[in-house]
């Protein structure tokens, strides 16, 4: 069954710290903090719209939702909590810091019938972590995702690929160390670099390097298939479309179907798998796969073919990927 969020933006408030990369009005597009009443605005017109709501969560995101005053984000919660249960949504998800969570923290929100909370840890290395100004040490991603986990929760993480001072080595790393808490959901979201960022003027510098996009690729399409070998579901990879980041973005890993990028690529390694030695195959794929196999613009196709091997992707029969033709 597939899930979503009723998602509710909260500025740029009460967070301790601003991150080398952070321009969360750009990020989130919200330049107006919301109260109680918009909340329940918000909650009521989806309830109204929305034709199962029990599989669908209110989302507090856009800042660190822990970390604004206790009084908005008990008003903010008491609105939301009236829309939850008995025919209306399944729950309510937060996002926050590592640093910001305390066991006095998880019983208010447990208290307002919040399920969800999804960390920004962004990197397991702590040289990366100081380097972008993150205020927290991989230490605080395990202590508070522990926590959470004790209180019953779900967890989810969030990582950065493509930082400074980062590598893809110590991204890798991060994945591995962010495997090791056992988070139920991940989010990956690949740098982009706004205008008014202390990023932005290391990258303008000279200071700031950044890998090709197509290396980046290859890369978050590794993390993928890492989680999801160990059963982590990845419930983004890409920061999401927006008019702000479009009009703010200077440099970075942006792309509106970013995730379709990386899915292609696990694809095309299969397919180079499959089509060793031969010069035409034929592989059969789930229908909802075809557009991935094929590729962004028959890239994939193409890619084959400037390798001296023709490939030919038809619908499955089946769930299963499998070869039909291999000559």
């Amino acid at each position: 069954m597939k899930h979503s969020n009723i998602s509710v933006f909260i500025p740029h408030i009460g967070c301790p710290h601003q991150c080398s990369f952070c321009d969360q009005r750009t990020i989130s597009g919200a330049q107006h903090a919301p109260d109680g009443n918009e909340v329940r605005e918000i909650c009521a017109r989806a309830l109204s719209e929305i034709k199962e709501p029990q599989n669908t969560e209110i989302a507090f995101f856009g800042g660190s939702f822990t970390a604004v005053p206790r009084d908005y984000m008990t008003e903010l919660l008491s609105a939301a909590s009236e829309f939850v249960g008995d025919g209306k949504f399944s729950g309510i998800r937060c996002s926050t810091r590592p640093d910001c969570i305390s066991a006095e923290v998880l019983d208010i929100l447990k208290s307002y019938g919040v399920t969800a909370i999804e960390l920004g840890a962004q990197s397991m290395d702590d040289v990366v972590l100081e380097a972008n100004e993150r205020g927290h040490s991989a230490c605080d991603v395990v202590n508070a995702g522990r926590l959470i986990k004790e209180y019953g929760f779900e967890l989810g993480l969030q990582m950065m690929t493509g930082l400074y001072k980062s590598s893809r080595e110590s991204d890798i790393a991060t994945a591995d160390a962010l495997i090791d808490i056992a988070p139920d959901t991940v989010r990956i979201y690949p740098v982009v670099v706004l205008n008014g960022t202390k990023l932005a003027e290391y990258y303008r510098r000279g200071e700031y390097r950044m890998m090709p996009f197509d290396d980046m690729v290859s890369l978050c399409a590794e993390l993928l298939e890492k989680f999801g070998k160990k059963g982590i579901r990845v419930i983004k990879c890409g920061l999401h479309a927006s008019e702000f980041v479009e009009h703010d973005m200077v440099a970075g890993y942006y792309h509106p179907a970013f995730r379709e990028l990386c899915e292609s690529r696990i694809y095309l390694k299969k397919i180079e798998e499959y089509a060793n030695d031969c010069g035409y195959i034929r592989i059969a794929v789930p229908a909802r796969d075809i557009s991935k196999a094929i590729g962004h613009k028959k890239s994939n196709i193409e890619y084959m073919k400037s390798k001296g091997v023709e490939v030919q992707i038809v619908p499955s029969a089946s769930d299963k990927t499998e070869i039909i033709e291999r000559r």
